[in-house]
């Protein structure tokens, strides 16, 4: 084994650390949150040649996905997102009218795709607020996780064309607008989803992915929070479908 010291090792990881967050601070799409449909947005967009940049406040990427119902980590998939797990490498296994995923590997495929793609995800970085300029989202304010709400320390800020709020439930982006008075609901009621209605929930999650104002995006849950949609507990191929979405539409609008 070749020589080392304890200062080699971190000299290493600043070194590589810095050198790709530098390259980060401009990107083509920013991507807030790595549950499933941010990763399958970060994996899409990624393919088509874009830049991508995922914010996770978390430890792990993967969001929900890891503990399927009430810990058990086992998923449930429609037949609509198969085409999505086979190019993941993701096996799975029919079960009644749906099919079973193993949560893990889910979690797991989705990351290695995202990653192996081009995209970068910086992971205990939490998305606090977005840049607007003329009346557009032009970036996303970020601090480290935990540092930010209990120290006064100033945040990073990343630029990119497009964001996408893929932050869940908390539509962590959406509500930064939001009490600012810049986006609100079409009936004026605080943004939360529906009760639980799985079918028709994964549904909305889909037919729903919008611009919700110029330069920011919706995907996944936060598809369902900003627009009223139902819950649907732990079924996932909206999610993943819901990403592509997303993807497809930006790219539509900012194809390289």
């Amino acid at each position: 084994m070749n020589d080392f010291n304890e200062s080699d090792v971190s000299l290493t990881i600043l070194k590589s650390y810095f050198g790709k967050l530098e390259k980060l601070i401009e990107c083509d799409v920013i991507i807030a949150g790595s549950g499933p449909s941010g990763l399958v947005a970060a994996w899409c967009l990624a393919k088509e040649g874009f830049k991508i940049l995922v914010l996770e406040k978390r430890l792990s990427p993967g969001g929900g996905i890891w503990g399927g119902s009430i810990g058990m980590n086992q998923i449930a998939v429609q037949k609509d997102a198969l085409p999505i797990l086979e190019e993941a490498g993701t096996s799975y296994e029919k079960s009644g009218k749906l099919f079973s995923v193993d949560a893990i590997e889910l979690a797991s495929a989705l990351c290695l795709k995202a990653i192996q793609s081009g995209a970068s995800i910086l992971n205990l970085m939490s998305a606090e607020d977005l840049c607007v300029k003329n009346g557009r989202v032009t970036g996303v304010v970020a601090n480290r996780t935990l540092l930010g709400d209990n120290l006064p320390i100033d945040p990073l800020t990343f630029t990119a064309k497009a964001v996408i709020d893929a932050t869940g439930h908390e539509t962590v982006l959406i509500n930064c607008l939001k009490k600012r008075g810049l986006v609100r609901r079409k009936n004026g009621d605080a943004f939360i989803e529906g009760p639980m209605d799985a079918f028709s929930g994964e549904k909305f999650v889909v037919e729903n992915v919008s611009e919700i104002f110029p330069g920011l995006w919706t995907s996944g849950m936060s598809v369902c929070t900003s627009m009223g949609g139902p819950r649907m507990g732990a079924i996932f191929g909206g999610m993943l479908l819901s990403g592509v979405k997303v993807a497809e539409l930006i790219t539509a609008q900012h194809g390289k």
